[in-house]
C-alpha cells in the first residue's frame, strides 16, 4: 500500500542536488573558451626594435606610489 503522505525533503538530498549543481557550474565555466575583454585590453606591447623598452604604465605608477617612503 503506497504511502500516502507527502515527502519530506531531506538534508542528504539537499547536499546531493547542492554538490551536483556545484560540479555543474564548475565543469560550465571551464568549457567556455572566450578570452575575457579585461584579459584582451592589457596584453602587453611588443619591445622596440630598437631598444627603449621602459614606458611608464598603470603598473609602474602603481610601483612609485607604493614605493614612497
Amino acid at each position: 500500500m503506497p504511502n500516502s503522505q507527502p515527502k519530506t525533503a531531506s538534508r542528504r538530498g539537499f547536499f546531493l542536488f547542492a554538490s551536483a549543481a556545484g560540479a555543474a557550474v564548475a565543469s560550465a565555466s571551464l568549457l567556455t573558451t572566450e578570452t575575457p575583454v579585461a584579459a584582451v585590453a592589457e596584453l602587453p606591447k611588443p619591445a622596440p626594435e630598437n631598444g627603449g623598452g621602459y614606458a611608464l604604465s598603470a603598473h609602474v605608477k602603481q610601483y612609485y606610489k607604493t614605493a614612497r617612503v
